[in-house]
């Protein structure tokens, strides 16, 4: 009840200020837009010339905090003001103290002079956490990996950008997906494709007009090379491959040439012959073919009633008759 007559006294004043001819004060320099984070205080400014007699702080057209030229305040919770004249000036500043995500709005500075009246707009933005999944990595060379970047509870949306040991990346390699919460805040997850070669750190950069710099989360990458092959390894390799490759031919039906006139008893020696007693002594009467005999091929093979090979042998063939002579001695 106390306080509704506070305003109404409040009111009967404007319009005692409204009416009076001397009337002449205006606004030489008004408040200016600002942006902070949730939780911190927002202050703004609003200079006025001499003779001024009321001077009101608006929040979306409601008066927060109102302030007469007889030092008389009347104040909203969480707003607070301080006065300085200079010059024949006149500064109010404004200070609301732990501001929220709703506080983002019209300020205005009003002298009940419309045609003076100088506005500015308070936003208010939430700088949520940042982190990365898995901050330490192991890899083969040339080893393509994803890292993901989770950014929780943000307004608004930050913007999510990537660095390879302090040099920018790309954005086409890495991409970025966002939703809203029922309660205003964006979650955002980011995951960048990586094929590196040497070791490296990459970070990931969350940014918003209230943070003076982004916030960052960073992964560190290390890298190796497989160890080389040992010689026994190699030839191990080696083999394996010719048996492989062996082994192909003969699929392929890869053969040979048989020789169908090769017979396994003319690769036995006379000595290993003549030790076995299941063969007989060669005699030394055996024909053997003297110059000038014409060595003639053997026929072709010939084959059994079973369609196998019959040895064969070569054939000597004299050329000329010999004549022998009889001679009977009495």
């Amino acid at each position: 009840m106390e306080r509704r007559q506070e305003w109404i006294g409040l009111t009967l004043c404007l319009f005692m200020f409204l009416t009076d001819p001397g009337f002449t004060s205006s606004i030489i320099e008004g408040p200016r837009n600002l942006t902070v984070l949730a939780g911190s205080a927002a202050q703004f400014n609003c200079t006025v010339s001499e003779g001024w007699d009321v001077l009101i702080w608006l929040f979306n057209g409601n008066p927060r905090l109102t302030l007469l030229s007889d030092g008389k305040t009347y104040i909203s919770p969480r707003y607070s003001q301080k006065g300085y004249s200079t010059d024949g000036r006149f500064t109010s500043e404004l200070t609301i103290s732990d501001v929220q995500l709703n506080d983002s709005g019209q300020i205005k500075c009003s002298i009940q002079n419309e045609e003076d009246d100088m506005y500015a707009f308070l936003t208010v933005q939430v700088n949520g956490s940042l982190n990365i999944k898995n901050s330490n990595f192991t890899v083969r060379k040339n080893q393509t990996i994803e890292v993901t970047c989770e950014a929780l509870g943000w307004a608004p949306a930050p913007q999510i950008s990537w660095t390879g040991s302090n040099i920018l990346i790309n954005n086409s390699m890495y991409i970025t997906d966002q939703s809203q919460g029922l309660n205003g805040l964006y979650d955002e997850e980011s995951t960048l494709t990586l094929t590196p070669l040497a070791n490296v750190t990459v970070t990931c950069l969350a940014a918003i007009d209230a943070l003076s710099k982004p916030q960052n989360a960073s992964a560190t990458v290390t890298v190796y090379e497989p160890p080389p092959k040992s010689s026994y390894q190699k030839e191990v390799q080696r083999n394996v491959s010719e048996r492989e490759t062996n082994r192909n031919l003969e699929t392929t039906g890869g053969r040979g040439y048989e020789n169908n006139g090769y017979s396994p008893e003319e690769d036995m020696s006379a000595e290993k012959m003549s030790g076995d007693s299941t063969f007989p002594k060669m005699s030394s009467s055996v024909y053997r073919p003297k110059q000038g005999l014409d060595m003639s091929p053997a026929p072709k093979v010939p084959y059994n009633r079973d369609n196998e090979v019959l040895p064969s042998r070569t054939t000597a063939y004299p050329t000329k008759s010999r004549q022998i002579r009889n001679v009977t001695h009495v």
